[in-house]
Protein backbone atom coordinates (compact mmCIF):
# COMPACT_ATOMS: atom_id res chain seq x y z
CA UNK A 1 0.00 0.00 0.00
CA UNK A 2 2.83 2.37 1.06
CA UNK A 3 4.90 1.72 -2.22
CA UNK A 4 1.34 2.51 -4.38
CA UNK A 5 0.98 5.60 -2.36
CA UNK A 6 4.23 6.41 -2.68
CA UNK A 7 4.25 5.54 -6.72
CA UNK A 8 1.34 7.32 -6.94
CA UNK A 9 2.88 10.70 -5.63
CA UNK A 10 5.94 10.42 -7.91
CA UNK A 11 3.11 9.94 -10.82
CA UNK A 12 1.59 13.54 -9.71
CA UNK A 13 4.82 14.90 -9.77
CA UNK A 14 5.47 13.95 -13.08
CA UNK A 15 2.13 14.99 -14.43
CA UNK A 16 2.86 18.58 -12.83
CA UNK A 17 5.72 18.49 -14.66
CA UNK A 18 3.90 18.83 -18.00
CA UNK A 19 3.92 22.32 -19.34
CA UNK A 20 1.39 21.35 -21.89
CA UNK A 21 -1.99 20.52 -21.11
CA UNK A 22 -4.88 21.15 -18.70
CA UNK A 23 -4.46 20.22 -14.94
CA UNK A 24 -7.23 17.53 -15.23
CA UNK A 25 -5.28 16.11 -17.60
CA UNK A 26 -2.67 15.59 -15.86
CA UNK A 27 -4.82 14.15 -12.86
CA UNK A 28 -6.00 11.93 -15.29
CA UNK A 29 -3.51 10.37 -16.66
CA UNK A 30 -1.64 9.88 -12.87
CA UNK A 31 -4.67 7.83 -11.43
CA UNK A 32 -4.24 6.03 -14.76
CA UNK A 33 -0.96 5.44 -13.97
CA UNK A 34 -1.92 4.61 -9.82
CA UNK A 35 -4.32 1.62 -11.23
CA UNK A 36 -2.07 0.46 -13.77
CA UNK A 37 0.27 0.31 -10.35
CA UNK A 38 -2.72 -1.31 -8.54
CA UNK A 39 -3.34 -3.68 -10.69
CA UNK A 40 0.27 -4.67 -10.89
CA UNK A 41 0.66 -4.72 -6.88
CA UNK A 42 -2.64 -7.17 -6.59
CA UNK A 43 -0.82 -9.57 -9.59
CA UNK A 44 2.22 -8.89 -7.50
CA UNK A 45 0.23 -10.26 -4.19
CA UNK A 46 -1.17 -13.31 -6.30
CA UNK A 47 2.34 -14.63 -7.33
CA UNK A 48 3.80 -14.71 -3.91
CA UNK A 49 0.76 -16.04 -2.26
CA UNK A 50 0.99 -18.89 -5.09
CA UNK A 51 5.19 -18.93 -4.20
CA UNK A 52 4.13 -19.79 -0.88
CA UNK A 53 2.08 -22.01 -0.91
CA UNK A 54 4.89 -24.12 -2.72
CA UNK A 55 6.45 -24.09 0.71
CA UNK A 56 3.92 -24.10 2.90
CA UNK A 57 2.67 -27.59 4.69
CA UNK A 58 0.17 -29.98 3.99
CA UNK A 59 -2.84 -30.85 6.05
CA UNK A 60 -5.06 -33.84 5.79
CA UNK A 61 -8.09 -35.31 7.79
CA UNK A 62 -7.77 -38.49 8.81
CA UNK A 63 -7.67 -41.24 11.82
CA UNK A 64 -5.37 -42.27 14.01
CA UNK A 65 -2.86 -44.59 13.27
CA UNK A 66 -2.92 -46.24 16.70
CA UNK A 67 -5.94 -46.53 18.94
CA UNK A 68 -8.25 -45.56 16.42
CA UNK A 69 -11.93 -45.35 16.95
CA UNK A 70 -13.81 -46.20 14.11
CA UNK A 71 -14.87 -43.49 12.27
CA UNK A 72 -13.60 -40.79 14.12
CA UNK A 73 -11.15 -38.42 12.18
CA UNK A 74 -9.00 -35.45 13.47
CA UNK A 75 -6.74 -32.69 11.20
CA UNK A 76 -3.22 -33.67 11.00
CA UNK A 77 -0.08 -31.73 10.24
CA UNK A 78 1.71 -33.85 7.43
CA UNK A 79 4.81 -31.98 6.43
CA UNK A 80 8.51 -31.67 8.12
CA UNK A 81 10.52 -28.26 8.18
CA UNK A 82 7.06 -26.45 6.16
CA UNK A 83 5.24 -23.53 8.00
CA UNK A 84 1.37 -24.77 8.54
CA UNK A 85 -1.55 -22.36 8.77
CA UNK A 86 -5.19 -23.25 9.01
CA UNK A 87 -7.82 -20.95 10.54
CA UNK A 88 -11.71 -20.99 11.01
CA UNK A 89 -14.32 -18.42 12.21
CA UNK A 90 -16.07 -18.64 15.06
CA UNK A 91 -19.87 -18.92 14.95
CA UNK A 92 -20.13 -16.24 17.52
CA UNK A 93 -16.94 -13.85 18.69
CA UNK A 94 -16.33 -14.27 22.06
CA UNK A 95 -16.79 -11.10 24.37
CA UNK A 96 -14.49 -10.55 27.39
CA UNK A 97 -17.22 -9.57 30.01
CA UNK A 98 -18.90 -11.36 32.61
CA UNK A 99 -18.37 -14.81 31.61
CA UNK A 100 -15.52 -17.22 31.25
CA UNK A 101 -13.23 -18.75 28.07
CA UNK A 102 -12.93 -22.14 28.29
CA UNK A 103 -10.70 -23.40 25.61
CA UNK A 104 -9.98 -27.03 24.97
CA UNK A 105 -8.94 -29.27 22.36
CA UNK A 106 -6.70 -32.47 21.67
CA UNK A 107 -3.25 -33.12 20.57
CA UNK A 108 -1.60 -36.25 19.43
CA UNK A 109 2.27 -36.83 18.41
CA UNK A 110 1.87 -39.61 16.58
CA UNK A 111 5.32 -40.00 16.24
CA UNK A 112 6.88 -37.99 18.52
CA UNK A 113 8.35 -34.26 18.74
CA UNK A 114 12.18 -33.55 17.98
CA UNK A 115 10.72 -29.70 17.28
CA UNK A 116 8.01 -27.83 16.40
CA UNK A 117 4.53 -26.82 18.01
CA UNK A 118 1.11 -27.73 18.62
CA UNK A 119 -0.75 -24.74 20.08
CA UNK A 120 -3.38 -22.70 18.96
CA UNK A 121 -4.22 -18.98 18.26
CA UNK A 122 -7.58 -17.02 19.17
CA UNK A 123 -7.20 -14.51 16.22
CA UNK A 124 -8.75 -10.83 17.69
CA UNK A 125 -11.82 -9.43 15.89
CA UNK A 126 -11.34 -6.55 13.45
CA UNK A 127 -12.69 -4.74 10.28
CA UNK A 128 -9.64 -5.99 8.49
CA UNK A 129 -9.37 -9.87 9.36
CA UNK A 130 -9.13 -11.88 6.18
CA UNK A 131 -8.35 -15.88 7.28
CA UNK A 132 -6.97 -15.93 3.57
CA UNK A 133 -3.89 -14.06 4.69
CA UNK A 134 -3.51 -15.52 7.89
CA UNK A 135 0.10 -16.01 9.15
CA UNK A 136 2.44 -15.27 12.13
CA UNK A 137 2.00 -11.46 12.15
CA UNK A 138 -1.70 -12.15 12.17
CA UNK A 139 -3.00 -10.00 15.53
CA UNK A 140 -4.15 -12.60 18.09
CA UNK A 141 -5.57 -12.39 21.71
CA UNK A 142 -4.35 -15.83 23.05
CA UNK A 143 -2.17 -18.24 22.31
CA UNK A 144 -2.25 -21.64 23.99
CA UNK A 145 -0.52 -25.38 24.10
CA UNK A 146 2.53 -27.65 23.44
CA UNK A 147 5.42 -26.42 21.94
CA UNK A 148 9.14 -28.56 22.07
CA UNK A 149 12.46 -27.67 20.92
CA UNK A 150 15.63 -29.75 22.13
CA UNK A 151 14.99 -30.46 25.74
CA UNK A 152 12.60 -28.00 25.91
CA UNK A 153 8.96 -28.73 26.84
CA UNK A 154 6.96 -25.63 27.14
CA UNK A 155 3.28 -25.52 27.73
CA UNK A 156 2.07 -21.98 26.30
CA UNK A 157 -0.21 -19.54 28.10
CA UNK A 158 0.36 -16.40 26.33
CA UNK A 159 -2.03 -13.21 26.05
CA UNK A 160 -1.60 -9.67 24.29
CA UNK A 161 -2.42 -6.95 26.46
CA UNK A 162 -3.41 -3.47 25.54
CA UNK A 163 -1.58 -0.60 27.10
CA UNK A 164 -4.43 1.92 27.88
CA UNK A 165 -1.95 4.53 27.76
CA UNK A 166 -0.37 3.59 24.33
CA UNK A 167 -2.59 1.64 22.91
CA UNK A 168 0.05 -0.65 21.99
CA UNK A 169 0.24 -4.34 22.93
CA UNK A 170 2.83 -6.50 24.85
CA UNK A 171 2.89 -10.46 25.21
CA UNK A 172 2.12 -11.82 28.60
CA UNK A 173 3.47 -15.06 29.14
CA UNK A 174 2.21 -17.32 32.22
CA UNK A 175 4.84 -19.00 34.43
CA UNK A 176 5.76 -22.36 33.36
CA UNK A 177 4.18 -25.43 34.79
CA UNK A 178 6.02 -27.32 38.14
CA UNK A 179 5.28 -30.62 36.62
CA UNK A 180 7.36 -32.88 33.72
CA UNK A 181 5.60 -32.53 30.57
CA UNK A 182 8.37 -35.16 28.95
CA UNK A 183 5.87 -37.76 29.20
CA UNK A 184 3.05 -35.56 27.45
CA UNK A 185 5.24 -35.28 24.38
CA UNK A 186 7.02 -38.88 23.77
CA UNK A 187 4.52 -41.05 24.61
CA UNK A 188 1.96 -41.12 21.37
CA UNK A 189 -1.04 -41.17 22.93
CA UNK A 190 -4.07 -38.72 22.36
CA UNK A 191 -3.77 -35.56 25.38
CA UNK A 192 -6.56 -33.00 26.28
CA UNK A 193 -5.11 -30.02 26.42
CA UNK A 194 -7.59 -27.27 28.48
CA UNK A 195 -7.70 -23.19 29.43
CA UNK A 196 -9.98 -21.73 31.61
CA UNK A 197 -10.15 -17.94 32.29
CA UNK A 198 -12.74 -16.67 34.82
CA UNK A 199 -13.41 -13.00 34.92
CA UNK A 200 -11.84 -12.66 38.34
CA UNK A 201 -8.59 -12.48 36.61
CA UNK A 202 -7.56 -16.31 37.77
CA UNK A 203 -6.78 -18.44 35.13
CA UNK A 204 -6.28 -22.84 35.04
CA UNK A 205 -4.25 -25.12 32.87
CA UNK A 206 -5.46 -28.85 32.53
CA UNK A 207 -3.98 -31.62 30.78
CA UNK A 208 -6.15 -34.43 30.76
CA UNK A 209 -8.48 -32.78 32.82
CA UNK A 210 -5.91 -32.53 35.84
CA UNK A 211 -4.60 -28.99 36.65
CA UNK A 212 -0.64 -28.94 35.99
CA UNK A 213 -0.60 -24.76 36.24
CA UNK A 214 -2.96 -22.26 38.04
CA UNK A 215 -2.63 -18.55 38.73
CA UNK A 216 -3.57 -14.99 38.52
CA UNK A 217 -3.09 -12.58 35.82
CA UNK A 218 -1.97 -9.84 37.68
CA UNK A 219 0.57 -11.83 39.74
CA UNK A 220 1.57 -15.01 37.41
CA UNK A 221 2.61 -13.51 34.17
CA UNK A 222 5.97 -12.58 32.58
CA UNK A 223 6.61 -9.52 32.41
CA UNK A 224 3.62 -8.39 34.86
CA UNK A 225 0.49 -7.25 33.39
CA UNK A 226 1.25 -3.69 35.32
CA UNK A 227 4.26 -1.84 35.60
CA UNK A 228 6.12 -0.61 38.59
CA UNK A 229 5.12 2.63 40.37
CA UNK A 230 8.70 3.62 40.39
CA UNK A 231 12.11 3.37 38.22
CA UNK A 232 15.30 4.48 38.44
CA UNK A 233 16.07 7.71 37.41
CA UNK A 234 18.22 7.48 34.37
CA UNK A 235 19.70 10.76 35.19
CA UNK A 236 21.02 9.98 38.69
CA UNK A 237 24.62 8.47 38.72
CA UNK A 238 26.99 7.54 41.22
CA UNK A 239 29.29 10.05 43.10
CA UNK A 240 32.95 10.01 42.24
CA UNK A 241 33.54 9.33 46.09
CA UNK A 242 31.50 6.69 46.77
CA UNK A 243 32.97 3.82 47.89
CA UNK A 244 31.30 0.53 47.77
CA UNK A 245 34.16 -1.27 49.41
CA UNK A 246 33.30 -3.53 52.86
CA UNK A 247 37.27 -4.66 53.14
CA UNK A 248 39.88 -3.15 51.92
CA UNK A 249 44.10 -3.78 52.81
CA UNK A 250 45.12 -2.58 56.65
CA UNK A 251 46.82 0.93 56.07
CA UNK A 252 48.99 0.60 58.52
CA UNK A 253 50.23 -3.05 58.13
CA UNK A 254 54.13 -3.65 57.07
CA UNK A 255 55.97 -6.40 55.29
CA UNK A 256 57.98 -8.51 58.07
CA UNK A 257 61.68 -8.27 57.44
CA UNK A 258 61.67 -12.13 57.03
CA UNK A 259 59.57 -12.33 54.49
CA UNK A 260 60.88 -13.45 50.86
CA UNK A 261 59.02 -13.05 48.40
CA UNK A 262 61.22 -14.48 45.86
CA UNK A 263 61.49 -18.27 47.63
CA UNK A 264 59.73 -20.48 44.66
CA UNK A 265 56.56 -23.06 45.48
CA UNK A 266 58.47 -25.95 44.52
CA UNK A 267 62.33 -26.76 45.00
CA UNK A 268 64.17 -29.90 44.22
CA UNK A 269 63.91 -32.91 47.33
CA UNK A 270 67.90 -32.97 48.25
CA UNK A 271 66.85 -36.37 50.28
CA UNK A 272 65.94 -37.90 46.64
CA UNK A 273 68.35 -41.24 45.54
CA UNK A 274 68.28 -42.11 41.87
CA UNK A 275 66.16 -46.04 41.93
CA UNK A 276 68.92 -48.76 41.47
CA UNK A 277 68.97 -49.99 37.78
CA UNK A 278 67.49 -46.38 36.10
CA UNK A 279 68.25 -46.77 32.53
CA UNK A 280 70.05 -43.54 31.77
CA UNK A 281 70.88 -43.91 28.20
CA UNK A 282 67.78 -46.00 27.29
CA UNK A 283 64.53 -43.48 25.77
CA UNK A 284 61.26 -43.69 26.78
CA UNK A 285 60.11 -44.43 23.30
CA UNK A 286 61.61 -45.79 20.39
CA UNK A 287 60.30 -46.20 16.64
CA UNK A 288 58.49 -48.95 15.76
CA UNK A 289 60.45 -52.08 14.22
CA UNK A 290 57.58 -53.48 13.00
CA UNK A 291 56.24 -50.75 11.01
CA UNK A 292 56.79 -50.31 7.29
CA UNK A 293 56.60 -47.34 5.30
CA UNK A 294 53.19 -47.36 2.95
CA UNK A 295 53.19 -48.01 -0.39
CA UNK A 296 51.80 -44.94 -1.76
CA UNK A 297 54.11 -42.82 0.72
CA UNK A 298 55.33 -39.99 -1.90
CA UNK A 299 59.11 -38.53 -0.06
CA UNK A 300 58.74 -35.97 -2.32
CA UNK A 301 54.95 -34.90 -1.42
CA UNK A 302 54.97 -36.42 2.20
CA UNK A 303 58.62 -35.93 2.82
CA UNK A 304 60.94 -38.38 4.83
CA UNK A 305 59.07 -40.88 6.50
CA UNK A 306 59.80 -41.82 9.88
CA UNK A 307 58.37 -45.33 12.36
CA UNK A 308 55.53 -43.92 14.44
CA UNK A 309 56.93 -44.18 18.41
CA UNK A 310 55.76 -47.13 20.77
CA UNK A 311 56.78 -47.09 24.51
CA UNK A 312 60.49 -48.40 25.32
CA UNK A 313 59.96 -52.29 25.93
CA UNK A 314 63.22 -52.28 27.90
CA UNK A 315 61.43 -49.46 29.96
CA UNK A 316 58.76 -51.64 31.54
CA UNK A 317 60.85 -53.78 33.66
CA UNK A 318 63.00 -51.11 34.69
CA UNK A 319 62.11 -48.13 37.50
CA UNK A 320 62.38 -45.63 34.54
CA UNK A 321 64.44 -44.59 31.58
CA UNK A 322 66.24 -41.19 29.88
CA UNK A 323 67.80 -38.59 31.96
CA UNK A 324 67.42 -38.68 35.88
CA UNK A 325 66.07 -35.41 37.21
CA UNK A 326 64.86 -35.02 41.13
CA UNK A 327 61.66 -34.75 42.21
CA UNK A 328 60.23 -31.82 43.39
CA UNK A 329 58.57 -31.04 47.06
CA UNK A 330 57.14 -27.98 48.89
CA UNK A 331 59.32 -25.30 49.71
CA UNK A 332 58.74 -25.04 53.35
CA UNK A 333 60.76 -21.08 52.82
CA UNK A 334 57.58 -20.83 50.59
CA UNK A 335 55.55 -17.46 51.49
CA UNK A 336 54.14 -16.04 48.39
CA UNK A 337 53.42 -12.18 47.62
CA UNK A 338 53.28 -10.61 51.19
CA UNK A 339 49.68 -8.60 51.11
CA UNK A 340 48.13 -6.20 53.73
CA UNK A 341 45.24 -8.15 55.68
CA UNK A 342 42.17 -7.03 55.26
CA UNK A 343 40.36 -4.99 57.96
CA UNK A 344 36.49 -3.47 57.63
CA UNK A 345 36.40 -0.20 55.31
CA UNK A 346 35.48 2.98 57.77
CA UNK A 347 34.12 5.12 54.92
CA UNK A 348 32.00 2.02 53.31
CA UNK A 349 28.90 3.30 52.06
CA UNK A 350 27.22 0.35 50.87
CA UNK A 351 26.47 -0.69 47.87
CA UNK A 352 25.36 2.64 45.53
CA UNK A 353 21.53 2.59 43.40
CA UNK A 354 20.10 5.15 41.78
CA UNK A 355 17.23 7.01 43.20
CA UNK A 356 13.42 5.87 42.55
CA UNK A 357 11.58 8.13 40.89
CA UNK A 358 8.16 8.23 39.31
CA UNK A 359 6.83 5.88 36.86
CA UNK A 360 6.16 8.05 34.05
CA UNK A 361 4.69 4.97 32.04
CA UNK A 362 2.51 3.42 35.07
CA UNK A 363 -0.84 2.46 34.92
CA UNK A 364 -3.12 0.19 36.68
CA UNK A 365 -5.19 -2.49 34.85
CA UNK A 366 -7.16 -4.26 37.79
CA UNK A 367 -8.92 -6.41 35.36
CA UNK A 368 -6.77 -7.93 32.77
CA UNK A 369 -9.52 -10.32 31.58
CA UNK A 370 -11.25 -7.69 29.38
CA UNK A 371 -8.94 -8.45 26.69
CA UNK A 372 -9.90 -7.97 22.86
CA UNK A 373 -12.39 -10.33 21.99
CA UNK A 374 -11.87 -12.81 19.59
CA UNK A 375 -13.63 -14.27 16.46
CA UNK A 376 -11.77 -16.59 15.13
CA UNK A 377 -9.40 -19.53 15.76
CA UNK A 378 -6.19 -20.93 13.91
CA UNK A 379 -3.25 -22.92 13.73
CA UNK A 380 0.32 -21.47 12.54
CA UNK A 381 2.91 -24.00 13.15
CA UNK A 382 6.61 -24.92 11.82
CA UNK A 383 7.55 -28.35 13.16
CA UNK A 384 10.55 -30.71 12.03
CA UNK A 385 7.97 -33.63 13.22
CA UNK A 386 5.12 -34.73 11.22
CA UNK A 387 1.77 -36.90 11.55
CA UNK A 388 0.24 -34.36 14.41
CA UNK A 389 -2.89 -34.85 15.26
CA UNK A 390 -5.61 -32.17 16.53
CA UNK A 391 -9.08 -33.04 17.20
CA UNK A 392 -12.21 -31.87 19.26
CA UNK A 393 -11.73 -27.83 19.31
CA UNK A 394 -14.01 -26.37 21.72
CA UNK A 395 -14.33 -22.84 22.91
CA UNK A 396 -17.16 -22.12 25.42
CA UNK A 397 -18.44 -20.40 28.72
CA UNK A 398 -19.22 -23.70 30.53
CA UNK A 399 -17.33 -25.86 32.13
CA UNK A 400 -19.74 -28.82 32.17
CA UNK A 401 -20.10 -28.63 28.48
CA UNK A 402 -16.28 -28.81 28.47
CA UNK A 403 -16.32 -31.96 30.41
CA UNK A 404 -19.20 -33.71 28.45
CA UNK A 405 -18.05 -32.97 25.47
CA UNK A 406 -14.12 -34.47 26.52
CA UNK A 407 -16.08 -37.72 27.74
CA UNK A 408 -17.74 -38.04 24.48
CA UNK A 409 -14.69 -37.60 22.41
CA UNK A 410 -11.69 -38.19 24.44
CA UNK A 411 -12.41 -40.25 27.09
CA UNK A 412 -13.76 -42.54 24.18
CA UNK A 413 -9.86 -42.22 22.92
CA UNK A 414 -8.80 -43.20 26.07
CA UNK A 415 -11.05 -46.19 26.41
CA UNK A 416 -9.58 -47.41 23.32
CA UNK A 417 -6.18 -46.61 24.30
CA UNK A 418 -6.69 -48.47 27.71
CA UNK A 419 -8.53 -51.37 26.02
CA UNK A 420 -5.10 -51.77 23.62
CA UNK A 421 -2.57 -51.57 26.34
CA UNK A 422 -0.25 -54.11 25.93
CA UNK A 423 0.18 -56.89 28.82
CA UNK A 424 2.39 -56.82 31.67
CA UNK A 425 4.88 -59.07 29.62
CA UNK A 426 5.00 -57.33 26.86
CA UNK A 427 6.06 -53.68 28.54
CA UNK A 428 8.44 -55.91 30.47
CA UNK A 429 9.93 -57.34 27.30
CA UNK A 430 9.72 -53.60 25.90
CA UNK A 431 11.42 -51.74 29.04
CA UNK A 432 14.03 -54.55 28.19
CA UNK A 433 14.89 -54.05 24.89
CA UNK A 434 15.47 -50.16 25.92
CA UNK A 435 17.17 -51.23 28.97
CA UNK A 436 19.10 -54.57 28.52
CA UNK A 437 20.62 -54.74 32.43
CA UNK A 438 16.56 -55.31 33.10
CA UNK A 439 17.42 -59.04 31.99
CA UNK A 440 19.96 -59.93 34.24
CA UNK A 441 17.32 -58.66 36.89
CA UNK A 442 14.39 -60.49 35.03
CA UNK A 443 16.64 -63.71 35.32
CA UNK A 444 17.64 -63.40 38.90
CA UNK A 445 13.79 -62.49 40.14
CA UNK A 446 12.55 -65.91 38.70
CA UNK A 447 16.08 -68.23 39.62
CA UNK A 448 15.08 -66.91 43.20
CA UNK A 449 12.16 -68.82 44.06
CA UNK A 450 13.23 -72.29 41.43
CA UNK A 451 16.05 -72.59 43.56
CA UNK A 452 14.23 -72.14 46.82
CA UNK A 453 11.48 -74.90 46.00
CA UNK A 454 14.26 -77.23 44.67
CA UNK A 455 16.49 -76.44 48.04
CA UNK A 456 13.50 -77.30 50.15
CA UNK A 457 11.15 -79.23 48.94
CA UNK A 458 12.96 -81.84 46.93
CA UNK A 459 12.62 -85.25 48.52
CA UNK A 460 15.68 -86.34 50.67
CA UNK A 461 17.80 -89.68 50.13
CA UNK A 462 16.27 -91.76 53.02
CA UNK A 463 19.35 -93.94 55.05
CA UNK A 464 19.83 -97.10 55.16
CA UNK A 465 19.31 -96.93 59.34
CA UNK A 466 15.89 -94.95 58.70
CA UNK A 467 15.02 -97.63 56.08
CA UNK A 468 15.45 -100.53 58.47
CA UNK A 469 13.80 -98.69 61.19
CA UNK A 470 10.81 -98.45 59.20
CA UNK A 471 10.31 -102.06 58.09
CA UNK A 472 10.24 -103.17 61.93
CA UNK A 473 7.09 -100.27 61.94
CA UNK A 474 4.56 -102.93 60.72
CA UNK A 475 1.37 -102.99 61.55
CA UNK A 476 0.27 -106.84 62.40
CA UNK A 477 -3.17 -108.02 63.50
CA UNK A 478 -3.65 -109.29 67.10
CA UNK A 479 -6.82 -111.03 68.76
CA UNK A 480 -8.58 -109.10 71.20
CA UNK A 481 -7.48 -111.51 74.14
CA UNK A 482 -3.85 -111.11 73.16
CA UNK A 483 -4.67 -106.86 73.19
CA UNK A 484 -5.96 -107.01 76.61
CA UNK A 485 -2.46 -109.26 77.42
CA UNK A 486 -0.23 -106.71 75.97
CA UNK A 487 -2.00 -103.47 77.72
CA UNK A 488 -1.82 -104.80 81.21
CA UNK A 489 2.05 -105.83 80.51
CA UNK A 490 2.63 -102.46 79.07
CA UNK A 491 0.52 -100.82 81.80
CA UNK A 492 3.20 -102.64 84.28
CA UNK A 493 5.90 -101.73 82.98
CA UNK A 494 5.27 -98.30 82.66
CA UNK A 495 4.24 -98.26 86.58
CA UNK A 496 7.79 -99.34 86.93
CA UNK A 497 9.46 -97.38 84.50
CA UNK A 498 8.13 -94.36 86.02
CA UNK A 499 9.37 -95.57 89.16
CA UNK A 500 12.41 -95.80 88.42
CA UNK A 501 12.28 -92.59 87.07
CA UNK A 502 11.47 -91.08 90.49
CA UNK A 503 14.45 -92.86 91.95
CA UNK A 504 16.77 -91.93 89.10
CA UNK A 505 15.54 -88.19 88.10
CA UNK A 506 18.11 -85.53 87.68
CA UNK A 507 17.89 -81.60 88.52
CA UNK A 508 14.00 -82.17 87.52
CA UNK A 509 14.38 -83.96 84.75
CA UNK A 510 12.42 -86.71 82.87
CA UNK A 511 11.90 -88.41 80.05
CA UNK A 512 8.22 -89.49 79.23
CA UNK A 513 7.08 -92.31 76.82
CA UNK A 514 3.97 -91.72 75.26
CA UNK A 515 2.24 -93.83 73.59
CA UNK A 516 -0.87 -93.75 71.22
CA UNK A 517 -3.15 -96.57 70.21
CA UNK A 518 -4.32 -96.19 66.54
CA UNK A 519 -7.63 -98.02 65.37
CA UNK A 520 -7.87 -98.98 61.47
CA UNK A 521 -11.04 -99.49 59.88
CA UNK A 522 -11.21 -102.99 60.26
CA UNK A 523 -10.82 -102.46 64.44
CA UNK A 524 -7.32 -103.82 63.98
CA UNK A 525 -4.57 -101.34 66.06
CA UNK A 526 -1.11 -101.15 66.19
CA UNK A 527 1.03 -99.42 68.76
CA UNK A 528 3.26 -96.63 68.10
CA UNK A 529 5.82 -95.61 70.36
CA UNK A 530 6.68 -91.71 70.55
CA UNK A 531 9.84 -90.88 72.81
CA UNK A 532 9.28 -87.21 73.95
CA UNK A 533 11.29 -85.61 76.22
CA UNK A 534 11.35 -82.01 78.59
CA UNK A 535 12.23 -79.56 81.45
CA UNK A 536 9.89 -79.78 84.36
Amino acid sequence: FFFSVFLFCLALLFGLSFQKGTLLRRMEFSSFLFIRLKETRNLLLTYMSTLCMCVLGRWEVEELKENAVPGDKGLVLKSVAKYHAISAMLTKAFVFDDKPLIVQYEVNFQKGIDCGGAYIKLLSSSDDLNLEYFFDKTPYTIMFGPDKCGEDYKLHFIFRHKNPKTGEYDEKHAERPDVDLKKFYLDKKTHLYTLVLKPDDTFEILIDQTVVSKGSLLENMIPPVNPSKEIDDPTDKKPDDWDERPKIPDPTAVKPDDWDEDEPAKIEDPDAVKPEGWLDDEPQYVPDPNAKKPKDWDEEMDGEWEAPQIPNPKCETAPGCGEWVRPMKNNPKYKGKWRAPMIDNPNYQGIWSPRKIPNPDYFEDLHPFKMTAVSAIGLELWSMTSDIYFDNFIICSEKEVADRWAADSWGLKKLVASANEPGMFSQLVTAAEDHPWLWVLYILTLALPVGLTVLFCWPAKKSDEYIDYKKTDVSKQITKGELKEEREEFEDDELEEEKENEDTGEDGKMSVLVCSLVKDMNRTCSWVALPLSWTM
